[in-house]
């Protein structure tokens, strides 16, 4: 299945190359990001930046779409929410109507276009699991569409680090 995001073709694209500095930078902040008072310094004394520098740094590589997202990851159910994975076959004439409905929820995340008959799919994120069909009736009732959930059976951790 090909995937985009819920946007179509205007997908995201970075403004720019992440420079040499950059790509220590990046590279830095996957997978061990220091527990501390002060993590960006921590960060910054590993690569010879001051702490403005990393800020500045990060906050210029997500600005220019280099880097989409930079944050913690956090296990939803053991502070009470939940996630579910969801899916809508929406019809492409709908299309844009439906994006726009789904992603004014601000329990919708993550949502992609896919070649399928479930060609829209997003995950939702509540702070409690009853949130989860909450949501998904309100989608239901914005966009006159059936969405379809499919909740988490098991869970596995997959580090992935990606080389800048």
């Amino acid at each position: 299945m090909a995937e985009h995001t819920a946007r179509g073709a205007r997908g995201i694209a970075a403004s720019r190359e992440p420079d040499a500095v950059d790509r220590q930078l990046i590279n830095a902040l996957q997978g061990e990001f220091p527990l501390v008072e002060q993590p960006y310094a921590a960060v910054g004394a590993m690569l010879g930046l001051s702490e403005d520098e990393v800020i500045a740094r990060l906050n210029s590589l997500l600005e220019d779409r280099v880097l989409t997202r930079f944050g913690p990851m956090f296990q939803i159910e053991r502070m009470g929410g939940a996630f579910c994975l969801a899916a809508m076959a929406v019809p492409e004439a709908d299309w844009e109507r439906v994006v726009d409905a789904v992603n004014s929820l601000p329990a919708v995340a993550h949502n992609y276009r896919r070649t399928h008959a479930f060609n829209m799919w997003f995950v939702l994120a509540t702070a409690s699991p009853e949130g989860i069909a909450d949501a998904a009736a309100r989608i239901e009732t914005l966009t006159g569409l059936p969405v379809h959930l499919f909740p988490k059976e098991r869970e596995y951790f997959v580090e992935m680090r990606l080389e800048a």
